[in-house]
């Protein structure tokens, strides 16, 4: 005859088991589509600093430094500034302690609303202009540019950009 700690302790191995097991699963299911989206992905390819292949599109923001101009690009829709921002514009807070300013220009694609893109672009270059701030840069020390509309060499993530650069 079992006794009720015998039926507890089973019932503690049952489920114990059953966590381990869901764990497990949702573990998996992670790694796959991690393994699909960025490891297996094309457009995690090596591109060089401040190139975005034609036709790229890309699904979470990136953050590039050409000749002393840091490049934010953005997914579609979003405005989420990119992992890796704080070490790309170590160089513009560096600049404006030292006197300078930074500015800021909002750019965005010519497909779709021209009013909702103008807006979009207007959020990205806040989100970017937020992380300056966060960075120790007084907001009277950053100037933002109104957005402007561009027509990408091929590619519309690379007309879906902020760009921050120092003036004296």
């Amino acid at each position: 005859m079992a006794t009720s700690s015998d039926d507890d302790s089973q019932q503690r191995f049952a489920l114990g088991f059953l966590f381990g097991l869901i764990a497990l699963i949702v573990a998996t299911v992670i790694g796959v589509v991690v393994y699909q989206r960025v490891l297996k992905s094309p457009e995690s390819a090596a591109v060089p600093v401040g190139v975005i292949p034609a036709g790229a599109v890309y699904e979470e923001a990136l953050v590039r430094v050409d000749n002393g101009v840091v490049k934010f690009y953005f997914a579609t829709g979003k405005a989420d500034v990119a992992p890796g921002s704080n070490e790309a514009l170590a160089d513009v807070v560096r600049g404006v302690t030292q006197g300078k300013r930074a500015q800021i220009s909002g750019y965005h694609d010519a497909t779709g609303d021209a009013a909702i893109n103008a807006e979009l672009s207007k959020q990205r270059a806040l989100s970017v202009h937020n992380t300056l701030v966060a960075l120790g840069v007084k907001p009277e020390a950053i100037d933002l540019r109104k957005p402007e509309q561009t027509q990408a060499s091929g590619s519309n993530a690379e007309a879906r950009r902020v760009e921050v650069v120092l003036i004296d």
